[in-house]
């Protein structure tokens, strides 16, 4: 199966479906969602991961609640679309996606909010839409600009998924090494497994098995050990969340990958959309890190490993301070060594 033939998330008339990430790449299979509070707890649980998918989903899960309001009266039906858009802003915290999904929602609501119900919901559907579609734009032009960083014959060390299965189509990450492959350059991945909850191993590895793009699994813990024989030319990886001054928040373990790559003096690339960068926040210290459940941990699916009532933590981010990335890579193109004046600039 390919990626022109794989959709993240897909819409069937009047359902979201969306690709149950849980259980690969043993299982390939869609669920159905039919309502904001469906889409949030799919959300809540990794049926769909990915800041850019989060969006997508997210915005999906409103017109949604909306489509499912629409035969009620004006003030139902506001109530209704009210409590749709709480249930998704509390799935998950460290994403900002979301909650930009979620404003942009917001806004065509209030834009619209004098049509009747069901012409409403059907605006709300159709930027839903747009959403989606503007993801694959955003990822390809990313993909473009990111390709042009990368060496002919570069091996490439990425942490977490940040591809097709993360976004709408194409990915972040793993779209910057599409665009790269699709140029002719001579590519291979090198990725990270990605504990806990093993993104890597599962879903980076099964996305680049796919496309005959060469891989190698690594445990987490060697990428130190390959840095340090010079068998990495480049690091590439998503985001979830920018702050204004360029720290960047991403998968736990991040942190540790950018450190490593600043040591031995490989560049450590961050592929994010405008819609990752949170203006707001001013830096990676005042970025909401997720905390999930300690199950992760000491087990995975039916096998327990850790000792019964051992504590854990679990936080699921972590920030990676702007001075260690080497640069940002969007769809305006490359910020090197970004700071918040080069960011701001981003957006005038």
């Amino acid at each position: 199966m390919s990626r022109s033939t794989i959709e993240t998330l897909r819409w069937t008339g009047r359902r979201l479906e969306m690709i149950d990430q849980r259980i690969l790449p043993a299982r390939f299979e869609y669920l159905t969602y039919d309502s904001a509070a469906a889409v949030a707890d799919g959300i809540k649980q990794m049926v769909v991961r990915g800041a850019p998918a989060i969006g997508c989903a997210a915005a999906y899960g409103v017109a949604l609640e909306a489509l499912r309001l629409q035969s009620q009266e004006p003030g139902a039906f506001f109530v209704g679309l009210e409590k749709g858009f709480t249930q998704l802003a509390h799935s998950r915290p460290t994403a900002i996606n979301l909650f930009w999904a979620l404003g942009r929602m917001r806004r065509q609501w209030e834009a619209q909010r004098t049509l009747p119900p069901p012409q409403l919901a059907a605006r709300l559907l159709v930027e839903a839409h747009e959403i989606l579609a503007e993801d694959v734009r955003i990822n390809r032009a990313m993909g473009a600009f990111g390709a042009a960083l990368l060496p002919d014959g570069a091996r490439v060390l990425t942490h977490c998924n940040a591809g097709a299965l993360a976004t709408a189509g194409h990915g972040t990450a793993l779209g910057v090494i599409r665009s790269a492959v699709e140029a002719g350059k001579r590519i291979s991945v090198i990725a990270d497994e990605t504990r806990p909850f093993l993104q890597g191993a599962r879903l980076t590895a099964w996305e680049m098995v796919q496309e005959r793009i060469p891989i190698t699994l690594i445990t987490d813990n060697t990428a130190g050990f390959l840095m340090q024989r010079g068998e990495i030319d480049a690091v590439v990886v998503g985001a979830d969340r920018v702050a204004a001054n360029g720290d960047v928040a991403n998968k736990i373990g991040t942190y540790m990958v950018a450190v490593l790559a600043a040591r031995h003096a490989i560049p450590f690339y961050v592929a994010c959309p405008l819609s990752t960068i949170d203006r707001d926040i001013h830096d990676g210290e005042a970025i909401p890190i997720e905390e999930r459940d300690s199950a992760e941990v000491t087990g995975f699916r039916d096998c327990q490993w850790a000792a019964e009532g051992v504590a854990v933590r679990n936080p699921a981010f972590d920030a990676t301070p702007a001075e260690l990335v080497t640069g940002l890579i969007t769809e305006k193109g490359v910020v090197l060594q970004p700071n918040a004046a080069k960011i701001h600039s981003l957006f005038g």
